[in-house]
Order: C-alpha cells, then structure tokens, then sequence
C-alpha cells in the first residue's frame, strides 16, 4: 500500500521523465513524456532511446495475458515477459498500446491509437489496429516539407494563430473521404 502511495506522490511531484526514470524505465536525453502513460508493473523492462515523444494515455506492456491460463492449468508460477524498446527520434501517438516484446527502431512514426504487436524498423511509420506499414518517416518528411510546412513551429500562441488564419487552404493538410465498398448484386 505504501508503495501505491510513493508512485502517486511522485507522479505528482516529478516531472514525467523523472518519474519514468524513477519507477525504473530507462529514458534518454531530450524526451517529452506525457504525465498519463502507464508502463505496467515491470517498468525496468522498458528503454526509450533520446528526442522521443510519447503522447497522452500510451500503454506499454511487458506482459499479459497468462492470469487465466495460471487458474486453468493451477499452474500459479506460469510467468513471462518481454521488454521494450523505442529507438531514438520516435514519435508514439495518443491512445497507443505497445506490447511485450516489441522493439521500435530510431525515427520511426506509431500513429494514434495503434496496437503495436510486431517490431518496427529503423524509418517506419504504422498505423492500426493492429499497426500496419503505412510508409517511410524521410518520405513523410518531405511531403510535409513540399505541401504542407507552414514554418510555425517554435513561435508563440498568438503569432502561429495569426499566421495560420492568414494562410490559404492549400496550405492545410486534407485527409480523402473513406472507401465505401459497393455492394455487388447477385
């Protein structure tokens, strides 16, 4: 119970790449780590690489899935665990579940909301449910570069404010409506 108590004072208390560091997580230099990840209860078992960002309500797990089978086969010891990794310049978006085992390369992209059950690549960017390839970070890169930089970042609310409702639609990103599947009659 005192152990409870310590983890939620220190969520409090310390900022969120210091808790992770203090419950045991490795973290390198330059992360941004939001204050609502959950890393389980084997938190030791997780490194993240430097410059990575991990948005809000992220899971890491470095186990699961064996609490049935303990009572089923009255097997109470049946234990396992895999650790994880996310290399350096990954970005992990809000509502992500990352699962035991899994290893993110360096510069890599997990869309929001994705379950990651395999490893990812060095350049990567996957999406879903669970996370497919969706492409190349440098290729992102460049057609945000191309099509969609709008040179705000680093300026203060007002001034980004100021500059996007001056810019001309072209200059925002527009996602393509959803494939609606027709219906073959026969």
């Amino acid at each position: 119970m005192i152990k409870r108590i310590l983890k939620f004072v220190y969520r409090l208390i310390l900022s969120p790449e210091n808790y992770a560091k203090k419950i045991g997580v490795k973290v390198g230099k330059g992360c941004y780590l939001e204050p609502s990840i959950k890393y389980g209860a084997e938190p030791y078992l997780i490194e993240i690489g430097d410059y990575v960002r991990i948005a809000n309500n992220t899971s890491l797990y470095t186990h699961g899935g064996i609490y049935t089978l303990r009572l089923l086969y009255n097997d109470k010891k049946l234990d396992h665990f895999g650790k994880i990794s996310i290399g350096d310049y990954s970005y992990i978006g809000a509502h992500c579940m990352i699962m035991s085992g899994v290893v993110i390369g360096k510069n890599c992209i997990i869309g929001g909301g994705s379950v990651v059950t395999k490893s990812v690549p060095d350049g990567c960017m996957v999406a879903g449910n669970p996370a497919k390839y969706i492409g190349k970070t440098e290729d992102f890169y460049k057609r945000l570069k191309e099509k969609h930089d709008t040179g705000t970042g680093g300026m203060s609310y007002e001034d980004k404010k100021r500059i996007l409702l001056s810019l001309p639609e072209e200059k925002f990103e527009h996602k393509k409506e959803i494939t609606i599947p027709v219906k073959k009659e026969g």
